[in-house]
Order: structure tokens, then sequence, then C-alpha cells
């Protein structure tokens, strides 16, 4: 039977632990509440609290409610979401990150005090919940650049100001700085600001470390969870045997033909009880194969 070790620096962040408590909070006292888009990016747990009464919507959705309560998760909101609340007398629940809030205030100071107004520039995913909160500080202005590619639209002769989504990797923004400083003109005025979340990049050197330590690892992350495939490719990088899958039904008992030792990890968006189930799946197929 091999060994199984579930990584202990896995699983939420303090961000998701906070939003998931608060809906869980308001559940256990009404049993229903609104939630604008997927609390967290992992689907089991969504469907878990979907069970629980939580009701995730759209946007669009959010506008055709009113007098409820809707809570918004950790990744945050433009400005434009509090104004729809207030117009349809919808109370929020407000479980954005500190980390995040903080960001977003950041980017509003300098978009609304700067002048002349530089360019605010997004190391992040278009489209991702938390880079939408952060470019709707600056009315829709800001420039997304999710790598090097897309600085191609940045006007170098601006004055240029960079933020970084929270979970990116700092490698990734040292890249991003570096290419505007060999690109913008000699009196550009370029300020970068590190805003990732130490405690999600403090993960990638004991996780690489918890990889290479297994010869096999699961990497156990919702799909559309960008955090997850980051860290994922940090196990890949040192340890080739490593498997990207949503639950214990994606495992393969092929997997462990021959294999010693096993690790589980995952993503901030991976809940510890999944985490245990994939765990549990392995030790069942463990001991059929013996």
């Amino acid at each position: 039977m091999p060994t199984i070790e579930i990584d202990n620096d896995s699983g939420f962040c303090f961000g998701v632990v906070t939003a998931i408590r608060k809906a869980e909070e308001e559940l256990a006292n009404t049993g229903r509440l609104y939630c604008l888009g997927d609390i967290v990016h992992n689907s089991d747990e969504v469907e878990r609290l979907r069970r629980n009464g939580l009701i995730t919507i759209t946007h669009e959705e959010m506008s055709r409610l009113h007098d409820v309560k809707v809570l918004l998760r950790a990744h945050g909101e433009p400005p434009a979401t509090y104004l729809l609340a207030k117009r349809n007398n919808i109370e929020i629940i407000d479980a954005t990150c500190p980390v995040v809030l903080q960001l977003q205030r950041r980017i509003k100071a300098a978009y609304d005090t700067e002048r002349p107004r530089p360019q605010i520039i997004i190391y992040g995913k278009n489209g991702h919940a938390e880079v939408n909160g952060l470019v709707g500080q600056t009315s829709g202005e800001a420039i997304v650049v999710e790598d090097i590619g897309g600085l191609d639209k940045v006007d170098f002769n601006r004055d240029i100001f960079l933020y970084s989504q929270t979970t990116k990797s700092p490698d990734g923004l040292s890249s991003i700085i570096d290419e505007i400083n060999k690109r913008k003109a000699p009196d550009t005025r370029f300020r970068h600001f590190d805003t990732i979340c130490r405690q999600v990049s403090n993960r990638v050197g004991r996780l690489r470390n918890f990889a290479s330590n297994h010869e096999l690892i699961l990497f156990v992350s919702g799909k559309k969870s960008s955090n997850g495939k980051i860290l994922y490719n940090e196990c890949l990088e040192v340890n080739h045997n490593t498997h990207l899958i949503s639950n214990e039904d994606e495992i393969s008992s092929e997997w462990l033909s021959g294999i010693g030792s096993i690790g589980i990890c995952g993503a901030t968006s991976t809940p510890r009880w999944l985490m245990e189930r994939v765990k549990a799946r392995l030790e069942s197929i463990a001991e059929n194969n013996g």
C-alpha cells in the first residue's frame, strides 16, 4: 500500500474561508442567499453550498432582483454593482478579500488623483472576476495584459502605472516590468506595484518541495481556477508524474501501478474535504489492487 499524504499548506486562502463562512452563517439563519458568481472556483464546493440554499446568480439576474440579500465573493466587484444594489434595495453581504479591496482602492486613487492621468495597466486574466472589479475602478479604462504580447496595446510615450491581479506569478510580473522598461520612452513615468497576495505566492516554494518528495502527485482543482492552473504547472515542473483532477471520480487506477508514495495538493479554491475524499478513493483503489 502506498503512503498517501495531503499537503497541509494547500486549500482555501483566508479570503475564500471568510466568504464561505459568511455564506454559511446567513444560510444557517435564513436557508436562502444569493451569490453573485460562483463563490469559489470549485464546482464541488459550489454544489455543496447550493444544497444548503446558496443561489448563484449573474449580474443580469441580479438586476432583476429587489429587496433580497446578495453575497459578493472574495474576488470583489466594480462600483457599478454597488450602485445596482442601492437602486434595487439589495442588501450586500460583502466578502471581498481585504487584499483585493486594498488593491481596488489603490487603483481608484491613482485613477482619480494622478494628473496627468496615467495608463493603468493590470497584469491579469481578461474576464476574471477580480480583474473585472479592478478595471471597474477606472471606469473601464484600465488595460488588461495577460502576457508580454498584450503590451502592444500600451502607449509607451504616456505615463504607466502597473498593478497585478493578486493571484498572478511574481516571475510573470517581473517579466512584464522588464519589458515595459525596455520599451518606454526615456521621459515616460513608469511606476509598478507588487500587488500579489503573498499568502498565495509563498505557497509556490513549499508546493514544489512537496511535489518533488512524492512519486505521484494529484493536484485537485476546479477547472475555472486561475490559481489552480498556476500551481498545477509548478508541481508539473518538478514532478512530471502530476495529474490535474477536479475530484475523486477522475482518478485512474493505472496511475497507482508501482507507486510507493502519493501526494495530494490543491489550489486556494480547493476545499480540504475534497482532498480528503481523493485520499479515501486512493486508499480504496490501493486496497482492491492489493
